[in-house]
């Protein structure tokens, strides 16, 4: 295909934008309230999607205002770049966003000179720019990027109208993913609260004519026909399968904690792949309905698997396998409960890495409704999550074809009145 008209010019980065990083905050200084603080691993979730980050930690107001009065603070354009361990992931600040971030693990790209920080973050992103990013690298064991390598990184510019041209049909689908994403937590904060409403404040279908019995335990008043018991009566825990992610591109994906410890979903488009005996395999491959608990590193995090694949789960999850009586989102939603979640906070072990073990997990009490009002919330609960389904599908096809177009619209090699 021929590079159409716009002429690219081959430019340093440095002759463009700022490229810096942030003033040093020390790990005595971090807070549990205030101002977000960002490394890498948080960026990198940010750049993955739009949702929250699932671990925070923060700077005080004070410290935050004294930085950004005397170096500046990120604000909307800016562009930041993961630089230590995990390297490359670039991250577009996002109007009325307030943070700080760590110095050396992130590289900041501000005050732009014919250069759109947005067209520059698709360029990170393809090809052409990973390449270039390559050779800014230092470190063998541990990959890292350096200012002054950066300095010299080339890129092949356009004109500025084609880079906002390339924006505005790249953007597109970033805003429709990002609208469907906002779709996704409403869905799920309708399922939550449908959980909280019936089996936590009991107001089920039909309870006005429900009868309430003493359950003898901290449940109080419940329904009658429902009873109280310990989880570990309706579930069986198994341990994962011992093996690491590999770079493959089909096969057997590998479910790691990892991969559901910041959503109530599972992304299969981002879970890696491993290799596995098939001799071994039955005992650990996934079915549409289990359910998985962190036992390792993040204890208590819940994910359920709600499509068929085929794939296996990690060492550091257990799946529970449900015995009896109840249903899985049932039991899903009971385990990401406040309740639960508290539990397990109490429940795990560990001064430097917390766990909990397959005994702790189900140490419990558990509200068991009657068969009727299971099937009802199930039912109920089954259609929130068939709609998280379906966004999660165009997602992941807006996401195919954005990455597709952007290392052809980025080089001029496709042109862009193909595609109105």
């Amino acid at each position: 295909m021929r590079r159409n008209r716009t002429t690219f010019q081959k430019v340093k980065i440095i002759d463009h934008c700022e490229i810096t990083s942030s003033k040093r905050i020390f790990a005595d200084e971090y807070l549990s309230s205030g101002v977000p603080f960002y490394r890498g691993k948080e960026i990198s979730e940010k750049q993955r999607s739009s949702s929250e980050v699932s671990e925070l930690i923060y700077i005080s107001r004070e410290k935050f205002e004294g930085i950004k009065s005397k170096y500046g603070a990120p604000q909307k354009g800016d562009l930041l770049l993961t630089s230590v361990g995990t390297i490359g992931n670039p991250y577009l600040v996002k109007e009325n966003e307030e943070f700080y971030f760590k110095d050396g693990n992130l590289t900041w790209f501000r005050n732009f000179k014919e250069i759109d920080g947005q067209w520059l973050y698709y360029w990170l992103l393809s090809p052409q720019g990973k390449s270039e990013l390559n050779k800014c690298t230092i470190g063998s064991s541990q990959k890292a990027y350096t200012i002054s390598l950066l300095y010299g990184m080339q890129i092949e510019l356009p004109d500025f109208p084609t880079q906002s041209r390339i924006v505005f049909v790249l953007s597109a689908y970033d805003d429709l993913i990002e609208n469907n994403e906002k779709r996704i937590k409403i869905l799920e904060e309708m399922a939550q609260r449908l959980y909280v409403e019936w089996f936590v404040r009991f107001k089920f279908p039909g309870h006005k004519k429900a009868k309430m019995i003493d359950s003898g335990t901290e449940y109080g008043k419940i329904p009658e026909g429902w009873e109280v018991k310990r989880l570990d009566g309706f579930i069986q825990p198994q341990y994962g399968y011992t093996t690491s992610a590999v770079d493959k591109t089909s096969g057997t994906q590998f479910l790691r904690g990892m991969d559901i410890n910041k959503t109530s979903y599972i992304n299969w488009s981002s879970v890696p792949y491993c290799d596995i005996e098939a001799s071994g395999k039955s005992k650990y491959i996934i079915k549409k309905g289990d359910i998985f608990i962190i036992r390792m590193a993040d204890p208590g995090k819940i994910g359920i698997c709600e499509k068929q694949v085929d794939a296996v789960f990690a060492s550091y999850l257990m799946r529970l396998k449900i015995k009896n009586c109840l249903t899985n989102y049932y039991l899903f939603y009971f385990l990401i409960s406040e309740k639960y979640q508290n539990f397990v906070v109490g429940s795990s072990s560990g001064t430097t890495r917390k766990s909990i073990n397959s005994k702790q997990v189900g140490a419990i009490n558990i509200l068991a409704p009657d068969k009727k009002a299971l099937e009802a919330f199930e039912s109920k609960v089954s259609i929130l999550r068939s709609k998280i389904a379906n966004l999660l599908d165009q997602n992941q096809n807006l996401s195919k074809t954005r990455d597709l177009l952007i290392p052809q619209l980025v080089t001029g090699k496709r042109k862009l009145n193909n595609l109105s």
